[in-house]
């Protein structure tokens, strides 16, 4: 694919967003029709997912994200977009508020088209905190408008003895696992330990992991981080890649280009999620990480 190919215009217009709102103001493309995400298989667990997933957690705390914050005309139209353009993986969170945000993008496509994942807090003060895991799987299904959750994750480890402190949720999603509800669990790791630890722990079928060139909003060195992250393939674990632009602080052509090239074609990432604010940075993502997946 040759990006002189590329037909230059304005798009911030069609995805009603301004490029100065969002950032990478110099993008200004669109791809040629048939240009398309391809899918992969994620390690063992039986899923087989676009290799971009659109994160929904930009800047997302308190249920909230740039993705939220844009509208829900504004996401749907998004969302849709990257749909045609073969990005069917959604990456929400329930801290992120995104969860109804998705269910509206895809009640219109088919369910079995699309890859759900989402993720639960655990990091609560007690079991008077506490409501069954069922419960919350409930509510996010609801949120989502589906009867299963295809990936849930328990987000955010920051210690490596997670397996003691979340067994409550753990026992909760193994159950939830064994009646279909959701198809695999995991964790998004935010600490080296917790990264070792899920590496090997059999309880965990995916992990998301913050791995970029610049170590930048890391647990270690890239080559640290990576090698944990091959040793977890080995395990038949499905390892997506997450702060893929160092969380927004590496975003310049070249900056983009050095990421997406290290994430595609140097790591032991089977996928990646990008929070994608325009349709402009998406058919800039989806170039190039299609191209270097040619390598």
């Amino acid at each position: 694919m040759n990006r002189r190919k590329f037909i230059r215009t304005g798009i911030a217009g069609v995805a009603g967003l301004s490029l100065a709102q969002v950032g990478w103001s110099e993008i200004q493309r669109v791809l040629p029709s048939n240009v398309s995400v391809d899918k992969v298989k994620l390690g063992n667990t039986g899923l087989e997912v676009s290799r971009i997933a659109l994160g929904t957690g930009t800047k997302g705390w308190n249920k909230e994200s740039n993705q939220t914050r844009m509208g829900l005309d504004n996401f749907v139209r998004l969302a849709h977009h990257g749909y045609e353009r073969g990005i069917r993986f959604f990456d929400m969170a329930d801290s992120y508020g995104s969860q109804p945000f998705v269910g509206k993008a895809i009640k219109e496509l088919p369910r079995e088209k699309v890859t759900l994942m989402t993720k639960i807090w655990t990091h609560d003060e007690g079991s008077e905190q506490r409501e069954p895991v069922s419960k919350t799987l409930d509510r996010l299904r609801q949120e989502m408008g589906t009867d299963y959750i295809d990936i849930l994750l328990m987000h955010c480890m920051t210690s490596g003895d997670w397996p003691e402190t979340c067994k409550f949720y753990m026992d909760g999603l193994a159950k939830a696992k064994e009646d279909g509800v959701v198809k695999a669990v995991g964790i998004s790791c935010h600490n080296w330990d917790a990264l070792v630890e899920a590496a090997n722990n059999p309880w965990c079928d995916i992990i998301l992991a913050r791995l970029n060139p610049f170590q930048s909003h890391m647990d270690g060195t890239p080559e640290d981080i990576n090698a944990v992250l091959g040793k977890a393939r080995e395990n038949g674990k499905g390892v997506i890649g997450m702060k893929i632009f160092g969380e927004g602080t590496h975003v310049t052509d070249e900056e983009r280009e050095r990421s997406i090239r290290y994430a595609v074609t140097e790591s032991n990432l089977h996928c990646l999620t990008l929070g994608l604010e325009s349709i402009a940075q998406m058919e800039d993502a989806i170039e190039r990480v299609m191209r270097n997946a040619k390598y």
